[in-house]
């Protein structure tokens, strides 16, 4: 009949083995976590670009400024309509349909708003007053137009009743 203290060094010896396994696959997962989320921030990033030039008007960029001036009524901003129960995500840009996503996603996951700062660095811009501030405006312009809810000073959440990209409820 073995000894109680030897059954106990067999019960920590294997336990010992248990704990080093699970803190291998731990670092095996975090490594792996780290590589997708460098991915994602890759392909973020190429989609932000993506988007700047499919917004961009026709040839702009190669004309310089002196051969072609370009004025407030030749460059217009996205409209972006006041929301109404049945609007479809679709009806606005790219951008104002990834600010939605982003807090739809934080929403649907229990968390609470985010603020231009926080969205720029989601986005995978640099997080510089230019940058930051055109988050804001937008974000502003889509608390204007009933899209978003700003119960804090610079904190941005959906607004009631806008919900999924499928349509506005």
């Amino acid at each position: 009949m073995p000894s109680v203290v030897g059954l106990l060094e067999e019960h920590e010896l294997a336990a010992r083995r248990r704990v080093d396994e699970l803190r291998e696959e731990a670092d095996r997962i975090q490594a792996e976590l780290a590589a997708a989320e460098q991915e994602w921030q890759e392909w973020m990033i190429a989609r932000q670009r993506v988007s700047v030039l499919l917004s961009a008007p026709t040839g702009a960029g190669i004309a310089d400024d002196a051969t072609s001036p370009v004025t407030a009524s030749t460059r217009q901003k996205p409209q972006v309509p006041v929301w109404r129960e049945g609007l479809a995500w679709s009806a606005l840009s790219v951008d104002y349909q990834r600010i939605l996503k982003t807090l739809a996603d934080r929403s649907r996951l229990g968390q609470g708003p985010l603020t231009c700062q926080e969205m720029a660095a989601r986005f995978g811009m640099e997080v510089v007053p230019t940058r930051v501030e055109a988050l804001r405006s937008k974000a502003k312009r889509l608390v204007a137009r009933g899209w978003l809810a700003e119960d804090a000073p610079g904190r941005f959440t959906l607004a009631r009743g806008v919900s999924g990209p499928g349509g506005g409820s």
